[in-house]
């Protein structure tokens, strides 16, 4: 018998896209237009306020229009999201069908390899190669920065010497920050490249109002909780455990939540409520130790937590030392290396206001170190290096030997820890990721065709079925607002909260308190590539729910799907 890897049967696997993909569709100005934010307007005074575009089918003349050959590159840009691949496939194939003679050029590594000139061609051969697979290996990514005019104006020299006319930037929303800049300037020096962006980001943060979701969310949360419900199922097996699990999202708790969702552990932090309430790092010590008190009293001394990554930037006291460190650590870079490491404290605290000085030294060391760690090249915290889930179980064991000093406590703690992270990035995209990426490939080469620079390319109806889809393109300045970063005030596309009066968290809070109490946990195991499409192709819950669509109930009779 042959042994043959699910890689590779991967790869015949065929997108399910929307029926208006099917064909070059027109582009219309839609009706509907969304309050922008004028202060925005200054930084791009060349392409703020573009109209909101549907794309529609084709009427006959349109269809039997002239076509030229297009040559196109494509970046992908900042960390790994599963349904990379098929963005690129989405756009090659849109290229073929438009015209056989088109090209596509990837950059390597990112917009890195887009100023060194740093490109393949992606052939054929080269792209069924990676049709489905996760990753970004075809050409790689990293987080280098468009922002300066030398950049832009490189940029352009080498799209020139390779004569595209449009780059596809493949990215979340610092990277579809560049590439509204890039937009910009092109217009702005009357250059015809049209630049287009994809919304990626396994954090779920890049979504608004005409973007309901990220690439990759769907798949990385999938894998995420399997990972979770295998560890819930041996924490209910051995009855002796309790695991603090931290999941990857920096600046928002959408990967918590929906995994929450699907798991239904025994405690998870949404950092946005943290922040919503003015909690400090001892309340919710406080909290989860009443917890693991009532669960021990009942006689469960085992239990789950899911905590975000990002949850020290929602602590407001903790915040507002993020932002003072991030103003030190940017006005004094060119000192730091002279400092001696078991000096670098004491010298940042001395640049400090002094409550946050007092907060900063009153922090476990390695905390403070890893709080003062340099930042990414978009000036963010490197929340994944910051060990929370050890503090808080630091903390935690502190709180219960008092509680149990008192005659409080009498059960046993043990705790251990986890940090899912890497193991979501690259993994084979859902069936939900392979289309939608796929479509939004074809979307983001479409709209190129109609030369519409300065746009994102957006699916939307994600609850329905893929056929009934509606692909749009959106304006990147639609998106912004004015943030401040390294110390200075930018126009960047506003990240997505968890909104805490929104129905995903709503349906959150009406059950966590029995999912406390008791033994709630669902076990949803490996993402499913074949069989029945109410398990195949399922969206997320949170999309569900945003929709007012509920959670199926187990009760339902499933032989209908076989």
């Amino acid at each position: 018998m042959s042994y043959i890897r699910l890689d590779n049967l991967r790869k015949h696997y065929s997108p399910q896209i929307p029926k208006v993909l099917e064909s070059l569709p027109a582009v219309e100005i839609a009706t509907n237009y969304a309050p922008i934010e004028e202060s925005v307007s200054a930084f791009f005074p060349a392409t703020f306020g573009l109209p909101l575009l549907e794309l529609k089918e084709p009427t006959s003349s349109e269809e039997t229009q002239e076509r030229i050959p297009l040559t196109v590159g494509v970046l992908l840009s900042g960390g790994q999201a599963p349904g990379g691949h098929n963005v690129i496939a989405g756009i090659f194939d849109a290229l073929k069908s438009y015209h056989p003679a088109s090209s596509l050029y990837g950059f390597l590594m990112g917009p890195g390899g887009l100023l060194k000139k740093q490109v393949r061609e992606l052939t054929a051969d080269v792209i069924n190669a990676y049709r489905n697979s996760g990753g970004f290996d075809m050409i790689g990514s990293d987080r280098t920065k468009l922002e300066k005019k030398e950049d832009f104006a490189t940029a352009l020299k080498v799209a020139h010497s390779l004569g595209l006319d449009a780059l596809v930037i493949i990215g979340g929303d610092d990277s579809n920050t560049n590439a509204a800049l890039l937009a910009e300037y092109c217009q702005a020096v009357g250059d015809p490249l049209v630049v287009v962006g994809c919304p990626k980001t396994i954090d779920g943060d890049l979504k608004n109002a005409w973007i309901e979701t990220s690439f990759g969310f769907d798949t990385c949360a999938k894998v995420y909780a399997e990972l979770i419900g295998n560890i819930q199922r041996d924490c209910y097996s051995s009855k002796k455990y309790w695991h603090f699990i931290k999941l990857m999202g920096r600046s928002a708790s959408h990967l918590t939540l929906e995994c929450a969702l699907l798991t239904q552990p025994n405690v998870a932090i949404i950092s946005e409520e943290i922040a919503a309430h003015n909690r400090t790092l001892n309340d919710i010590v406080t909290q989860l130790a009443d917890v693991i008190v009532m669960r021990s009293e009942r006689g469960m001394d085992f239990g789950s937590v899911l905590i975000p990554e990002g949850l020290v930037e929602f602590v407001p006291r903790m915040k507002a030392l993020i932002v003072e460190l991030n103003k030190v650590l940017a006005e004094n870079a060119h000192k730091l290396h002279l400092v001696k490491r078991s000096q670098i404290l004491n010298y940042l605290a001395g640049k400090l206001t002094e409550e946050s000085a007092s907060f900063f030294l009153s922090l476990p060391k390695e905390m403070a170190y890893q709080l003062s760690m340099e930042r990414d090249p978009h000036g963010n915290v490197q929340v994944s290096r910051i060990e929370t889930e050890e503090l808080i179980v630091t903390m935690l064991k502190k709180e219960l030997d008092k509680r149990k000093a008192k005659g409080e406590y009498k059960g046993k703690f043990s705790a251990l820890t986890h940090f899912f992270g890497y193991e979501g990035r690259c993994s084979m995209p859902s069936n939900f990721d392979a289309s939608y990426c796929y479509a939004l490939g074809r979307t983001a080469t479409y709209l190129a065709v109609h030369h519409r620079s300065g746009y994102m390319a957006s699916v939307r109806n994600l609850v329905n079925h893929p056929s009934e889809w509606q692909p749009a393109g959106i304006p990147l300045t639609l998106m912004m607002h004015l943030e401040e970063r390294k110390g200075m005030l930018k126009a960047v596309i506003k990240k997505s909260l968890v909104d805490i009066e929104g129905a995903p968290f709503r349906y959150f809070r009406k059950h966590r308190h029995e999912w406390a109490e008791g033994i709630a946990y669902h076990y949803p195991g490996p993402i499913q590539y074949f069989g029945p499409s109410a398990v195949c192709d399922n969206t997320t819950l949170t999309l569900r729910l945003e929709n007012h669509l509920e959670p199926e109930d187990e009760t339902y009779d499933a032989s209908s799907l076989f």
